[in-house]
C-alpha cells in the first residue's frame, strides 16, 4: 500500500490509457459523475478499472467456478426426478407422497436462497462462495446412505440448504468483476445448467438401470417388483443390495461438489468484491483487491486512495450536502458511526427495494415472475421424467432407452442458454422480449406435451420445452443483479430466488397429486404458471432492462 500512499500525496488519482496522469479535476469535474451517490461515483471508477482489464484471467476464473455453481443446482435439481422411481420401488412410499422429496429438497432451497442471499450483503461475497458448496458437500455425500425414506428427506433439505445459495451469490460475483460490455455472459453463466442435468441424466442413465431391481425395476413375469415390507416373506422384492444405481447416482454428485469446493477454496484465490467493500466503508481494502486482481491479471491498476479522497471532499458527494448524515460508500467516516447509524444505514440499504415507485413496480414483478417460474420448472424438473417413463411404459419403450433420451433432451437446453445470451445484444428485442418469447413458448409446449403419445414426438416436446426453459431462465438470473446496486444485489436476487423456492415447496405436491389421477395434470399446472411469467415480463418497466450496474 506505499506506493498508493505516495501517489495519493502527489495527487494523481492513476495514468489515462496514453500514460497521463489523471489530476483530481479529471475526475471531480466528469459529466457522467453528476447525479451520483457517492457509493455510486466510486463504484463508477470501479467499473471503469474492471472495463480496463477486459475478460482477464481472473475474470474467467470466476466465470467458470461461479459456473459450477449453476451446474450443482442443477445436477440435484435433475437427481431427484431421475430417481424418484427407484426410491419408491425400493422404499414402498405411494405416489402421492413422490412430491415429498422435491418439496424437501425445495424447502432447502428456499432458506438458503434467503439466508444466503441476505447473508451475502452482509458477511461478504468470499464466505458465501465457499460455504454454500462446503454444505452441499458433505450433505450430498451423505445423501445415499440411508434405508428409509425419512431420513433421505432430512439430508435432501440441508443439501438444498447449500445449492440454494449458488445462483444468486454467483450471479452477483460474476456481475461485479465482469466488463460493462461483458455482461452477457451473465446469461451465459445459464449454460451450466444444461451441462449440470446433461451430466446428472448421463450418470443415471449410466448407474441407475444397470443396477436396478430386476430387470430394469421388473420382475420375471414383467410386473413392477414391489417393495419388500409389501410382499410376503420368501416372494420376490426390491431391496437395498438390488437397487444401488440411484445411491451410486448420488455419491457421484456429492463427490462432484466436493471437488467444486476444491477447486474455489485450495486452487483458487477468491478476492472479496471491490462493490461490497465500498458500501461497507472500506475503501482502503477495495483499492488493494483492484490491484490483486490487476496484478493477477498482468496489469498495473490505476486506481488509488486519492480518487476517492477527493470525492469524499465533493458537497455535492452525497447527493443532499449533508455531509454529516451516514451514507453508504462513505469509507472512513462510515466506519466510525455509531452503532444507532450503522442501522439506519443497514435499513436504508433494504429500503432502495421501494425507494421509488419504478422500481417498487420492478421488485414485485420481479418477486412473481421467479414465483412462477420456479412453479412451472419445479413441476417439470421433478415430474416429468416419471410422466415420460409412465408414457414410455404405454408404448413399451425400456427404462434404458427413456434415460438416453433424458441425456438427449436435456442437452438441447445448451443451445438455448447461447440464444439467450444472444438476445442481451439484439436491438428491440433484447432482455425483456426475449424472456417473453421464451416463457411463452416454453407454456406452449408443456400444454402441447399432454396431447400426444409416441417416442418421437414426446423427446421432441421435451426438447422444445428444455430448449426455451433454459433460455428464458438465462436470460432471467442473467438480468436481475443488473437491475439492482451492489449494497441490495445479493438480497434482491436471494429474496427472488426466496419466493421462487416457497412456490417450488408447493407446487411438486400439488403435481404429484395431480399425476396419480392423470399424466396430464400437472403439465397444465405447469403451462398455466409460465404464461403469468409472460405477462410479468411484459409489465416491467424497460428502463432497468440493460441499465448501468454500480
Amino acid at each position: 500500500m506505499a506506493d498508493l500512499k505516495e501517489a495519493a500525496g502527489a495527487g494523481i488519482l492513476g495514468e489515462s490509457p496514453d500514460g497521463k496522469p489523471i489530476e483530481y479535476h479529471g475526475v471531480i469535474n466528469d459529466p457522467e459523475m453528476e447525479g451520483l451517490t457517492l457509493y455510486e461515483k466510486k463504484a463508477l471508477l470501479v467499473n471503469r478499472e474492471l472495463d480496463s482489464h477486459g475478460m482477464g484471467k481472473y475474470q474467467w476464473y470466476i466465470f467458470f467456478l461461479c459456473g459450477m455453481g449453476y451446474m450443482i443446482d442443477l445436477l440435484y435439481a435433475q437427481a431427484f426426478g431421475l430417481v424418484e422411481p427407484a426410491l419408491k420401488q425400493e422404499l414402498g412410499f405411494s405416489t402421492a407422497d413422490s412430491g415429498n422429496i422435491f418439496s424437501s429438497f425445495n424447502a432447502g432451497l428456499c432458506a438458503g436462497a434467503f439466508v444466503w442471499g441476505v447473508l451475502v450483503d452482509i458477511i461478504g461475497r468470499q464466505y458465501a462462495f465457499n460455504l454454500t458448496v462446503l454444505i452441499a458437500s458433505v450433505f450430498g455425500l451423505c445423501l445415499g446412505a440411508p434405508s428409509n425414506y425419512d431420513g433421505i428427506l432430512v439430508l435432501t433439505a440441508f443439501v438444498g440448504f447449500g445449492v440454494g445459495g449458488n445462483i444468486p451469490i454467483d450471479t452477483t460475483i460474476t456481475l461485479e468483476f465482469l466488463p460493462q460490455n461483458r455482461r452477457f455472459l451473465l446469461a451465459l453463466l445459464s449454460i451450466f445448467q444444461p451441462i449440470g442435468v446433461v451430466v446428472s441424466s448421463g450418470i443415471a442413465y449410466g448407474f441407475v438401470p444397470k443396477y436396478a431391481c430386476g430387470n430394469g425395476g421388473l420382475g420375471r413375469d414383467g410386473e413392477l417388483l414391489k417393495a419388500c415390507d409389501q410382499v410376503a416373506a420368501g416372494q420376490p422384492c426390491c431391496d437395498k443390495a438390488s437397487n444401488m444405481g440411484w445411491r451410486y447416482l448420488l455419491f457421484t454428485l456429492g463427490a462432484i461438489c466436493l471437488f467444486v469446493f476444491f477447486l474455489r477454496f485450495v486452487v483458487f484465490r477468491f478476492q472479496e468484491s471491490p462493490k461490497y467493500l465500498l458500501y461497507r466503508g472500506k475503501d482502503e481494502k477495495a483499492v488493494q483487491v483492484l490491484h490483486n486482481i490487476a496484478q493477477f491479471n498482468g496489469r498495473q491498476s490505476t486506481v488509488t486512495m486519492a480518487v476517492f479522497d477527493a470525492l469524499t471532499d465533493e458537497d455535492t458527494s452525497v447527493g443532499s450536502g449533508e455531509t454529516d448524515k451516514p451514507i453508504l460508500g462513505a469509507g472512513t467516516k462510515q466506519l466510525q458511526t455509531s452503532f444507532g447509524q450503522k442501522v439506519k444505514i443497514e435499513l436504508a440499504r433494504y429500503r432502495l427495494l421501494f425507494s421509488n415507485a419504478a422500481i417498487a413496480r420492478l421488485t414485485i414483478l420481479v418477486w412473481i415472475t421467479y414465483m412462477f417460474d420456479y412453479w412451472g420448472f419445479s413441476i417439470a424438473g421433478s415430474l416429468l421424467p416419471q410422466i415420460l417413463l409412465n408414457k414410455n411404459r404405454e408404448i413399451e419403450v425400456s427404462t434404458a432407452r427413456t434415460y438416453r433420451n433424458y441425456v438427449i433432451i436435456y442437452i438441447c437446453g445448451i443451445p438455448g442458454v447461447l440464444l439467450g445470451a444472444l438476445m442481451y445484444g439484439v436491438p428491440l428485442v433484447g432482455r425483456q422480449w426475449g424472456m417473453v418469447a421464451s416463457s411463452a413458448l416454453m407454456g406452449v409446449s408443456l400444454f402441447l406435451f399432454s396431447a400426444i403419445n409416441t417416442e418421437a414426438s414426446n423427446v421432441g416436446i421435451n426438447i422444445m420445452e428444455y430448449f426455451f426453459q433454459s433460455m428464458f431462465n438465462a436470460i432471467l438470473y442473467g438480468w436481475t443483479p443488473e437491475a439492482y446496486p451492489a449494497p441490495i444485489r445479493g438480497t434482491a436476487c436471494g429474496v427472488a430466488s426466496f419466493w421462487g423456492r416457497l412456490f417450488s415447496i408447493v407446487s411438486p405436491l400439488i403435481g404429484a397429486h395431480l399425476l396419480a389421477k392423470s399424466d396430464n395434470g400437472p403439465l397444465y399446472l405447469a403451462g398455466a404458471g409460465v404464461f403469468v411469467c409472460t405477462i410479468c415480463i411484459m409489465l416491467m418497466p424497460r428502463r432497468y432492462m440493460g441499465a448501468k450496474s454500480y
